[in-house]
């Protein structure tokens, strides 16, 4: 009896011993604005919320031929997009938006138009974090915000 509390005992220590898994990064509301038939490049949009700090890499779909991480910055009055260096850090816990007019997930060579009431898959990459997919609403062309309704958290 007294070996059987022992091991009991040791199990727990280790089991104690042994950190928690990470908490994966909670993506909310991922959208996407339709295109032109022929457009090359469009955007995704999304909250994003990670459980432990990490850095969100890239992204990929099947619907373009590359997807990376670009802010939208005012240079000498013009608003130009341009790659975020290194990835977007996400803060513990912090949610971090992807919106129009700043961050977001520029996919170029686009495979077809994105189409309003469609929806497509997307992987998006981080540092430390396993790779979360969910599935991109597309809105209408110039809409703000994600279409009511549609929400994903992994």
């Amino acid at each position: 009896m007294r070996s059987r509390v022992a091991a009991v005992l040791l199990l727990a220590g280790v089991i104690g011993a042994v950190p928690a898994l990470a908490q994966t990064v909670t993506v909310e509301q991922p959208w996407a604005r339709a295109t032109a038939p022929h457009a090359a490049t469009g955007a995704v949009y999304a909250t994003l919320t990670a459980g432990v700090a990490d850095r969100l890499t890239g992204a990929s779909s099947p619907v373009a031929a590359q997807t990376g991480v670009h802010e939208t910055v005012q240079d000498n009055g013009v608003m130009r997009m341009r790659p975020v260096t290194g990835g977007l850090a996400l803060a513990a816990g912090k949610k971090i938006a992807l919106a129009p007019g700043g961050y977001h997930l520029m996919m170029t060579g686009l495979k077809r138009q994105l189409r309003p009431g469609e929806s497509f898959p997307l992987t998006l990459s981080f540092a430390n974090e396993p790779a979360v997919t969910v599935d991109v609403t597309v809105a209408t062309a110039g809409a703000a915000a994600a279409p009511m309704g549609h929400m994903h958290m992994p």
